[in-house]
C-alpha cells in the first residue's frame, strides 16, 4: 500500500517512532525531521538501521521545499509553525499516526472519546468493560499508546474485527481525514489548549471533527447538559444516530430514583460507583452506553463498574496520615478540571494550584476557591494565580514546598488537593511526571 512511498514524519517522540516503524513495516520512505539533535534521540541508531534518513537538531526550511506523498506530524507540534504551513501551502496531506494507522488496518469496531475532561477515566472504564468480554479489545491515543504500535505489534495489518478505544485529544482531531468510529462522544467543552490552539472557537471546532466522518449507521453520544456541546454541534450537524443522556433530565440515558437508566432500564444505582464526584457518574453513564451499544451483557458492565477504582493522577487517594487525605489530580490541567477536582469534596480543602502558565482565564475558578480553606501557589503561573485568585492565598516556589507547607498548616478532617489547574512543563515532563513527584514527597512525610 505505501510501498516507496516518500512520508516526512514531523516530530519523533512515542508516537513519531510508533508511524516510523509501522510505515518502514509497509514499505515506505521515511524522513524523521526532529527538533532535538541526534545525540539526544534514544532511538537514533535504530532509525539508522531501519534507513530512515533522519534530519535532527532544526527544522531546515530546504526540507519543506522537498517533496513528500504525505506528512506525519507529532500532536506536540503547533499546527501554526511556518513549516506547517509551509506544507499545507503546498497541498501536502498532514496525518496524525491515528490517520496513518486507521488507513492502513483492516476494518476494526473503533470508539472514540474526546472532550476537555474525563477523557482517560471515560476511556479506560470503557476498555476495562469491553475486554472483560471480548479479549482482543485495545486502547490506544491520548492514553498514551500510539494506535500504530497497536496496528503493529497485533497485528492489525491482516487482523479485523478488534475492539478498538481511542481515547483522543483535538491536537489529534485536527489531523484526521477519514477516521471513522462506530460509536464517538464529547463528553464536555471547557475553554484549555490556549497555548496551543489561535482562539477557543477553534478548540471547540477541532473537537467536533470526532464525529464528521460518521453516517447513521454509527452512534454519537450526545450530552443533553452541556450548552457548548450543543451550540457546536448545531453549527456542525451530527449524521450518525444520536444517543442524548443527561444528568438533569429524561432522556434516553439518565437518572431517576438515584440509578442510571438506559433506554428505560435500570443498569446501576448511583451508590454502587466507587468514584468520587458528580462528574464521574457521568463518566460512567457515557461508559455504560457505549458498552449497550457494543452488547455487552448487563452482568459485565455492572461487574466492572462495581470494582473499576478511577485511573492514575485523576482525584486518586495518595495517604492519609494525622488524619489528613492526600489526593493527586495532577491531570487537572485546566481551570474546569480543577472545579470538577473541588467540587468531588465536602471536607475543609488545601488546594496546590501552579504549573506551566497557559494563559488561562481564572475567574470561574476563582468563584469556588472563594470555599477552599487555603490556596498554595506555585511554578511559573505561581505569582498570576496568586495574584488573580487572591483570597489569601499562599505562594511558594515549586511542589515540594507547596506540598511540605499544605502537610504544616493541614489539621485533622483536612484534604489537601493537588489539582494544578495548568499543564507541567515549568518543573516536568509531564502532569505523569509531576503526579507520582507529589506521591513520592506525601509517602515520604513523617508520620510523626
Amino acid at each position: 500500500m505505501l510501498e516507496n512511498k516518500k512520508v516526512l514524519v514531523l516530530g519523533l517522540a512515542k508516537s513519531g517512532l510508533a508511524a516510523t516503524r509501522l510505515l518502514i513495516k509497509l514499505g515506505a520512505l521515511v524522513t524523521v525531521n526532529e527538533g532535538k539533535a541526534a545525540s539526544e534521540l534514544e532511538a537514533y541508531d535504530e532509525l539508522c538501521e531501519m534507513g530512515v534518513e533522519v534530519i535532527a537538531g532544526s527544522h531546515p526550511d530546504e526540507l519543506f521545499e522537498r517533496d513528500f506523498d504525505f506528512v506525519v506530524k507529532n500532536p506536540g507540534i503547533k499546527y501554526t509553525m511556518p513549516f506547517v504551513l509551509r506544507l499545507q501551502e503546498r497541498n501536502i496531506p498532514i496525518y496524525t499516526e491515528i490517520e496513518l494507522a486507521f488507513q492502513v488496518a483492516m476494518p476494526q469496531h473503533y470508539v472514540a472519546i474526546t472532550g476537555t475532561n474525563g477523557k482517560t477515566t471515560t476511556t479506560t472504564l470503557v476498555y476495562d468493560i469491553v475486554r472483560s468480554v471480548h479479549s482482543n479489545t485495545f486502547v490506544a491515543g491520548n492514553i498514551g499508546t500510539p494506535l500504530c504500535e497497536v496496528v503493529l505489534n497485533e497485528n492489525l495489518l491482516e487482523s479485523a474485527g478488534n475492539y478498538i478505544i481511542i481515547e483522543m485529544s483535538n491536537f489529534q482531531l485536527l489531523n484526521i481525514e477519514k477516521f471513522k468510529p462506530e460509536i464517538a462522544t464529547i463528553i464536555n467543552l471547557t475553554p484549555d489548549h490556549l497555548d496551543y490552539m489561535r482562539n477557543v472557537d477553534e478548540y471547540y471546532t477541532s473537537k467536533m471533527r470526532i464525529y464528521e466522518n460518521q453516517n447513521e449507521e454509527d452512534y454519537f453520544i450526545l450530552n443533553k447538559d452541556d450548552a457548548t456541546i450543543a451550540e457546536y454541534t448545531h453549527r456542525y450537524p451530527i449524521h450518525a444516530s444520536i444517543i442524548p443522556f443527561s444528568m438533569e433530565n429524561e432522556e434516553m440515558v439518565c437518572i431517576k430514583d438515584n440509578t442510571i437508566y438506559y433506554d428505560s432500564e435500570p443498569i446501576i444505582a448511583v451508590e454502587d460507583i466507587r468514584l468520587a464526584g458528580k462528574h464521574n457518574v457521568q463518566n460512567v453513564m457515557i461508559a455504560l452506553t457505549i458498552a449497550e451499544l457494543l452488547d455487552i451483557p448487563l452482568v459485565d458492565i455492572q461487574k466492572v463498574i462495581r470494582e473499576f477504582k478511577g485511573v492514575e493522577h485523576r482525584v486518586e487517594f495518595v495517604r492519609e496520615l494525622h488524619q489528613v487525605r492526600y489526593y493527586n489530580d495532577s491531570k487537572a490541567t485546566n481551570t474546569d478540571a480543577t472545579i470538577i477536582g473541588i467540587k468531588s469534596f465536602k471536607e475543609p480543602l488545601i488546594l496546590l494550584l501552579g504549573g506551566f502558565d497557559k494563559g488561562l482565564d481564572l475567574t470561574e475558578l476563582k468563584t469556588y476557591t472563594d470555599h477552599v480553606k487555603k490556596v498554595i501557589c506555585f511554578g511559573a503561573a505561581g505569582k498570576r494565580f496568586a495574584k488573580t485568585l487572591g483570597n489569601d492565598c499562599l505562594l511558594v516556589h515549586n511542589l515540594k514546598e507547596a506540598t511540605l507547607k499544605a502537610a504544616e498548616i493541614a489539621e485533622a478532617g483536612d484534604v489537601v488537593l493537588l489539582s494544578p489547574s495548568t499543564s507541567s512543563y515549568d518543573e516536568f515532563t509531564g502532569y505523569e511526571q509531576r503526579g507520582r513527584c507529589f506521591k513520592e514527597i506525601v509517602n515520604s512525610l513523617e508520620c510523626e
